[in-house]
């Protein structure tokens, strides 16, 4: 068309648009593009397979409309057998459909909502696994603390380890502390770190009741002058932002970590850093918005909250305290006597008479976390409860323990060889674990026998050096007396 305007030449235009003259010459005739001159067909090119069998389907849509067409099919193949084969599937869900759009029940539209600064802010934790962060060697499966303010869509990410109350308070302050200022609103969705789960014989549980807040969080939300409130029960689209940041926000993670090149960090905290640092950077491009939300928001004026609960428990004769179902092994000395436990999102303190005695990694889901140390003493005094131990494997630190043990269970079988490696362990207790994990390990590889009094010998071999002698270091004070002059003037 264009280049018909500009010579009137058939066939130079047709030529230029790649085309058949008589195709060309058909479209000026209409005066009309190719597009505008496609009709749609209102003809099927083969037989409806599902004409005779469709007003029985259509009943039970009417019936029950949420009947899925894969459903319907594996009904009709088991009535006409050999009649459907598979490949009709697809005809039969584009049939039901077009019925639904036509002749279907109403479909519940998104009412998109206008918000207003500072009014509101949404959290919500969503599972971090599939960015696959390693911390220390390995895999890191933890999840993030996502906060978003709705108006302009800024957004603060915390690594937690579980959706606890004590990782929520943990992720909502350091949000609120990375603000500045105070939103009228804090909505979550009805997760059991806010709100009561209510049992479901209870006449309360009406479908889509709201359930009650958690006096823990409601401590929360005072303390920070917030009002909280929740999305209706299985409506999570009612937390849409923070649900629509959470992609986001993993997204943009994974773009950062490929520019990195790595995903290795060496702790959590180093983790966090970086999180961090790019959940600063987007925020930067949404600032224009986020002023107009700090002009109205109330400025932080409280001091953070302890983010620990306390227990007070016994330590067990068997040198164990049992914390939120998980087991911990102490110090020995503390059996049968009270301990405190300061239960944090992410680890626990243990003290006594005001002496902290042991600070640990939080476990979860009813594990357990003992350590040979807190043990090895009563295990050297009595190897014969080493076989049956209830907590046996938990005296192999790492792999090359075990190899160890099983090598000298070949030189001595029973308590023999279990009191030579109580004897190793016992050693790797009162030294370091890893010069003596470094001895068996040559030892295993040179195929020597492994004995305690070897090892001992090894480790105290690698470990004798001499002091060295530092030269004393001659400081010239008068340089200093030139800058004190300076800063003087």
């Amino acid at each position: 068309m264009e280049e018909m305007s500009k010579h009137g030449k058939m066939g130079r235009a047709a030529m230029k648009a790649d085309m058949h003259r008589d195709t060309a010459r058909k479209y000026v005739d209409a005066g009309m593009l190719p597009s505008q001159m496609r009709k749609e067909r209102d003809w099927r090119t083969r037989a409806d397979p599902f004409e005779d069998v469709w007003p029985e389907l259509e009943q039970q849509l009417r019936d029950a409309p949420e009947l899925e067409a894969k459903t319907l099919f594996e009904q009709l193949q088991t009535e006409h057998p050999d009649r459907f084969d598979d490949g009709q599937l697809r005809t039969l869900q584009r049939k039901i459909r077009g019925w639904r759009a036509e002749q279907g029940p109403e479909k519940q539209a998104v009412l998109g909502q206008r918000h207003r600064p500072g009014e509101a802010a949404q959290s919500d934790f969503t599972d971090a696994k599939e960015l696959g962060v390693i911390v220390a060697g390995e895999l890191l499966v933890h999840m993030l603390y996502v906060l978003v303010l709705p108006f302009s869509n800024w957004q603060w990410a915390t690594v937690s380890f579980s959706e606890s109350m004590a990782s929520l308070r943990h992720g909502l302050q350091r949000s609120l502390f990375q603000l500045g200022r105070v939103p009228r609103f804090h909505q979550t969705d009805n997760s059991t770190a806010a709100t009561h789960n209510i049992p479901r014989d209870k006449k309360e549980t009406v479908e889509g009741r709201k359930r009650p807040f958690n006096e823990d969080y409601l401590a929360v939300m005072r303390h920070y002058g917030m009002t909280p409130r929740t999305t209706a029960v299985g409506a999570k689209e009612q937390n849409g932002d923070v649900e629509a940041s959470n992609g986001a926000i993993k997204r943009r993670l994974e773009q950062q970590l490929l520019l990195r090149g790595s995903r290795e960090f060496e702790s959590v905290q180093a983790w966090q850093d970086f999180i961090d640092e790019v959940m600063r950077k987007a925020n930067r491009a949404k600032r224009g918005r986020v002023e107009q939300e700090l002009a109205v928001m109330r400025e932080l004026d409280v001091a953070k909250l302890a983010e620990y609960t306390e227990e007070r428990v016994f330590v067990s004769e068997q040198s164990t305290i049992r914390i939120k179902s998980c087991i911990y092994s102490v110090p020995s000395r503390l059996i049968r006597e009270q301990v405190k436990v300061r239960v944090y999102h992410d680890k626990i303190e243990v003290s006594y008479a005001g002496v902290d005695q042991l600070t640990c990694e939080r476990v979860r889901g009813g594990k357990k976390r003992i350590d040979y140390r807190h043990v090895i003493w009563s295990l050297v005094r009595k190897p014969g409860a080493f076989a049956r131990y209830v907590y046996r494997e938990e005296m192999f630190p790492t792999l090359t323990f075990r190899r160890a043990y099983d090598a000298i269970q070949k030189d001595y079988e029973g308590i023999k060889g279990d009191v030579e490696y109580l004897r190793i362990l016992h050693h790797a207790a009162s030294t370091l674990e890893a010069g003596v994990e470094a001895a068996l390990t040559l030892m295993l590889d040179a195929g020597k026998p492994i004995r305690a009094d070897d090892v001992k010998a090894l480790v105290a071999s690698s470990t004798a050096h001499e002091v060295p002698e530092l030269d004393e270091p001659k400081v010239a004070l008068d340089v200093y007396d030139a800058l004190l002059s300076e800063v003087g003037s």
